[in-house]
C-alpha cells in the first residue's frame, strides 16, 4: 500500500516526523521527554499532535480517530506506531498483546555488559509512585519480565545494547538493566548513582536518558505483510557509538564496529552471506560499498568494506598480501597437548562439492595454509582457542583444527555431528574477533563461549 500524499510542511507544523502513513497506520518519531497521553502535568502530549495534524491533513470537521495501540515511556524517544481506524487497531493490539510485534531499543549502559544476555525478573508497579521494583516470583501482583540484549558497542564503563524485549512491563528495560548493575546513562529514575546525588543534593550531570525505541517490525492490519521501521536516537551521548548508530536499520545481519568516508567495519552474524544478505542490507544504507574480504556464512566476526573504488584497491591489496592481522576465536572439540602451536598444511578445494581437503604439497592445485593457536581456556572437553590467520584460505581454520583433531564445535562439514548433538551446538563456533589494518585495531563485542557440559 502506498504512503499517504502528505500535504508539505504539514508535519512540521505540529512538530511532528512521520515516519510512514496510509489509510490504516501512522508512524512517527516520538519525541523525547513528551507523554504518549495526556497526564497531570498538562504538557501537550502526542496524541494531541497527532489529532491535530490529522484533523488539518483530512480536512476534518471533527475530532479525527487516534488508536493507542503502544506505549513508550515519557523520557524515551523513537518509533511509534497509532492506528487511523478501529478495525486497524484491533489487529494491532492483537499483535502487541501476542508479542507478534517486534520491538527494539538501543540503550547505553553504565558498566561492562555481557556480549550477550537473557534477563528474566519478575517486576511489582507502584501506582502511588508510578516506580516499578524487582521482586520474589510469589509477590502478588508481581509479573514475569523477559529480555534479551546484545552488546554492540564499548567505550571506557559505558556499553551500547541492543535489547529486544519479550514481554511488555512499565519501565521494564531500566528495571530489569539496572537490576543487573547496568543502569542506563542518564535514567534519573533508576539509576543509582543519579538518585543518590540528586537526594544529597550533589552535583550530577543531567543527561537525556540514552534509551531510544530504535526498530519496530509489525504485520500490516489489512495487506498481511512484514513491515519494518526505523528511527536513529538524537542527541550527543549516542555520537560516540556513530558507527553503530548509522547501521542500526541493518540491525538483522550485522552491527557496526567503524565507519568513516572510506570503509566501514560491521560485526557479522552467524548465518549470513557477506556478499548477499550483509551487502544487500548495507547498500540500503550507504550508496557505495564493496566487500573486499570474505568470512564464512556461518562464521561471525569482522568484516571490512570499502566505500570507494580507491580504498576498494588498497584493501583488496592489503589482504593479498597479507598485511592485515586476523585474530579468531574458535571453541574446539578435545583440548589440545600443546597449548600454543603453528599449523602448516596443503589443500585442494573441491568446487563441486564445496569443500576443502587437507594433501600433499605436489597435489596439483594445492594451496599452502598456516595458521598459529594459543588455547586461552578449556572446559568440559573442550578448548576456547585464539588464532593467528597467516594465510586466507577457504574455510582454512575448519579444515586445519579438524585435520589436527580438534574440529570447531557446531561445524557439522569437517567436525563430527554427533559430538556436536552432544554439546547442544546447533551453530558454528568459530568468531572473527580482531583484525588490525595499519594503526587501527578493531573488536568485536561477541564472543564464543565454552559449553558447560555434555549431555
Amino acid at each position: 500500500m502506498p504512503e499517504t500524499e502528505r500535504v508539505p510542511g504539514l508535519p512540521e507544523k505540529y512538530g511532528l516526523t512521520v515516519l510512514y502513513e496510509d489509510n490504516h497506520l501512522l508512524v512517527v518519531e516520538k519525541p523525547v521527554n513528551m507523554p504518549v497521553q495526556a497526564d497531570i502535568s498538562g504538557d501537550e502530549d502526542l496524541c494531541t499532535r497527532c489529532r491535530k495534524y490529522l484533523k488539518e491533513e483530512g480536512n476534518k470537521p471533527g475530532d479525527a480517530y487516534l488508536g493507542i495501540v503502544q506505549r513508550l515511556d515519557r523520557p524515551v524517544g523513537g518509533v511509534m506506531t497509532f492506528a487511523k481506524t478501529s478495525k486497524a487497531a484491533a489487529r494491532l493490539t492483537a499483535q502487541f498483546k501476542t508479542h507478534a510485534a517486534g520491538k527494539r531499543y538501543v540503550a547505553i549502559v553504565c558498566g561492562r555488559a555481557e556480549s550477550h544476555d537473557a534477563l528474566k525478573d519478575y517486576l511489582l508497579k507502584d501506582e502511588r509512585t508510578n516506580m516499578t521494583a524487582v521482586v520474589n516470583a510469589d509477590v502478588p501482583g508481581a509479573k514475569q519480565a523477559r529480555l534479551s540484549y546484545d552488546t554492540i558497542g564499548r567505550d571506557g564503563d559505558l556499553s551500547l545494547v541492543d535489547v529486544s524485549l519479550q514481554t511488555g512491563r512499565p519501565h521494564q528495560i531500566r528495571v530489569q538493566m539496572a537490576h543487573a548493575g547496568l543502569p542506563i546513562l542518564g535514567d534519573q529514575r533508576y539509576h543509582p548513582d543519579a538518585v543518590a546525588a540528586a537526594g544529597a543534593g550533589l552535583p550530577f550531570k543531567r543527561t537525556q536518558i540514552c534509551l531510544w525505541s530504535y526498530a519496530l517490525t509489525l504485520e500490516h492490519p489489512t495487506l498481511g505483510e512484514k513491515m519494518t521501521f526505523f528511527s536513529v536516537p538524537k542527541g550527543e551521548e549516542w555520537k560516540r557509538f556513530s558507527a553503530q548508530m548509522q547501521m542500526l536499520p541493518a540491525f538483522s545481519v550485522c552491527s557496526g564496529v567503524y565507519l568513516d568516508d572510506t570503509m566501514a567495519v560491521c560485526d557479522k552474524k552467524a548465518g549470513v552471506e557477506v556478499e548477499e544478505e550483509l551487502l544487500s542490507e548495507l547498500s540500503t544504507v550507504f550508496p557505495e560499498i564493496y566487500p573486499v574480504h570474505r568470512l564464512d556464512a556461518n562464521t561471525q566476526g569482522l568484516v571490512i568494506f570499502a566505500r570507494t573504488e580507491e580504498k576498494r584497491q588498497e584493501l583488496e591489496e592489503a589482504f593479498y598480501r597479507h598485511e592485515i592481522e586476523k585474530i579468531y576465536h574458535a571453541v574446539l572439540a578435545g583440548c589440545p597437548e600443546k597449548k600454543s602451536g603453528h599449523l602448516k598444511d596443503y589443500a585442494v578445494k573441491d568446487p563441486e562439492e564445496g569443500t576443502v581437503r587437507i594433501c600433499g604439497e605436489k597435489t596439483p592445485g594445492a594451496q599452502r595454509m598456516e595458521l598459529d593457536y594459543r588455547i586461552l581456556k578449556e572446559k568440559a572437553g573442550c578448548a576456547l582457542a585464539e588464532i593467528n590467520l597467516l594465510t586466507g584460505r577457504t574455510h582454512q581454520i575448519r579444515v586445519q583444527m579438524a585435520h589436527a583433531g580438534y574440529p570447531v564445535l557446531g561445524d557439522d562439514k569437517y567436525g563430527n555431528r554427533e559430538q556436536n548433538k552432544q554439546y547442544r551446538s546447533r551453530t558454528q563456533q568459530l568468531l572473527c574477533k580482531r583484525m588490525c589494518v595499519g594503526e587501527m585495531l578493531f573488536e568485536s563485542c561477541k564472543e564464543v563461549r565454552l559449553p558447560e557440559e555434555v549431555r
